[in-house]
């Protein structure tokens, strides 16, 4: 008798448990371990798909810190990544080169997004040779309009979460005019005539546009694309010229391009420091502040202000 009374209370707490368990949710409103699977190309955009995705998702960057996108080929496991993921982000213009035909061979079978599509052309920076400037995150403003193409493909895809990911992106936008506002204080303060950017490619031009700033890259907007003689010669001449006092290395890319400006300003008499470490393609390491887009943009600012002011 004790054993039965002791099962009839036992019992349906045990249920209740197990019910408990069977429809917990995650914030947001998904089932934990049922977030939707995401694939992103760049450390940016999966940033981006993070803040605003939130509980809903469960995000993977193909490229880490440190890897140069215009020269990343897709490896085996990348492949099983996208095969497994319910949507795929990317940058477009191009930035993902080699992975080209992987994107295109994905869009037939699930949703694959450039978050650069809805940037009007008018806003894009056009090289010389018709090319258009990838590298769209530099200008937080126009991160932001690819934040609004990230929170309607969620919305797309995942109808039950319109709410969440609408709050989600109107509280990074926020964060990100911010960012923006902050980032046209902090380059105006450099004096103008030392207010030249030199790096080893040319990633910076949303950059310089949006807050004032000369740029000018060793190579071109690809690193797929070598420096030559007459490029080393031509930046040499403008970082002796104009007396500049700082250049820039970039995590992504080797470093020994940036050392042979130093050295041929060197030889012509002009003594040019290296202002630091910039994070151009790639951000910086997982769980550190520069591994944010964010976090990615103050750090580069706030090592341009203070090697050139």
């Amino acid at each position: 008798m004790a054993r039965r009374l002791h099962l009839r209370h036992v019992l349906p707490a045990l249920l209740t448990l197990v019910l408990a368990a069977g429809c917990a949710e995650a914030p947001g409103g998904t089932a934990a371990g049922d977030r939707i699977p995401v694939v992103a190309t760049t450390g940016m955009v999966a940033d981006l798909v993070r803040n605003i995705g939130g509980e809903r998702v469960t995000v993977t960057a193909l490229m880490g810190p440190g890897v140069d996108p215009h020269l990343y080929k897709a490896s085996q496991g990348d492949m099983t990544r996208l095969q497994e993921a319910r949507i795929i982000f990317y940058n477009g213009l191009h930035l993902e080169g080699r992975m080209g035909d992987v994107l295109v061979k994905m869009a037939r079978e699930k949703p694959t997004v450039a978050v650069a599509e809805r940037i009007p052309e008018t806003r894009l920076l056009i090289t010389q040779d018709g090319v258009e400037d990838p590298h769209i995150w530099f200008d937080v403003s126009l991160w932001m309009a690819a934040a609004e193409v990230v929170r309607d493909s969620l919305i797309q895809l995942d109808p039950e979460g319109q709410s969440a990911y609408e709050r989600n992106a109107e509280a990074y936008l926020a964060d990100l005019a911010e960012l923006h506002d902050w980032t046209r204080e902090q380059i105006s303060a450099i004096p103008a005539r030392q207010r030249v950017l030199v790096t080893a490619h040319d990633a910076f031009g949303y950059f310089g546009r949006a807050y004032g700033i000369e740029v000018a890259g060793l190579q071109g907007i690809s690193t797929a694309t070598e420096y030559g003689l007459a490029d080393l010669e031509r930046m040499v001449d403008l970082v002796v010229d104009r007396e500049i006092k700082a250049v820039f290395i970039e995590s992504s890319v080797p470093r020994s391009a940036i050392e042979a400006l130093v050295e041929g300003a060197a030889a012509r008499g002009h003594t040019v420091a290296v202002g630091g470490e910039l994070f151009s393609d790639a951000m910086g390491p997982e769980d550190t502040p520069e591994g944010t887009y964010v976090g990615m943009i103050r750090h580069n600012v706030r090592t341009i202000v203070e090697a050139l002011r």
